[in-house]
């Protein structure tokens, strides 16, 4: 009698764990989508003049890739006037459009357009809206 309750109890103890095990698992593949990202940028100068324009350097790297992910890029100026290309024969961005970035490694032109300091912001978005900011701020060259 014993041995059959023990038996019993032992086929009950199974099906509880494969009950578990069963139901644990799931059918759908769980693909990652979203990866983070940064920006890196080279130096860029301190100071500029008006009319002068100065080139920024930029690298996208990801920890992971998906092919339906797609950057935007856009700016905010703060302070002082200029304009922002995408390379160098580019349009000049609009304040807080979106761009697409079809490249992980670009170009940026700022040219001044004033005789003023100057500060403005970069914002990088991915689909998932994950996003980096890049703060620029130049000082003027006063011509004399």
């Amino acid at each position: 009698m014993k041995r059959k309750i023990f038996n019993n109890l032992w086929v009950v103890g199974v099906l509880l764990v494969a009950g578990f095990c069963l139901s644990a698992c799931d059918s759908e593949l769980d693909v990652q989508q979203a990866y983070e990202f940064d920006v890196k940028t080279m130096p860029v100068p301190k100071e500029i003049a008006i009319d002068e324009t100065v080139e920024i350097r930029c690298a996208l790297t990801e920890t992971g890739s998906y092919s339906d992910n797609h950057y935007t890029i856009r700016y905010f100026q703060y302070t002082g006037k200029g304009e922002l290309r995408l390379g160098k024969d580019g349009e000049a961005f609009l304040p807080n459009d979106r761009y697409s970035l079809s490249e992980k490694e670009f170009r940026l032109y700022y040219t001044s357009r004033s005789n003023e300091s100057q500060t403005f912001e970069v914002v990088i978005e991915n689909s998932f809206e994950n996003e980096k900011k890049l703060e620029f701020q130049f000082n003027a060259i006063k011509k004399e």
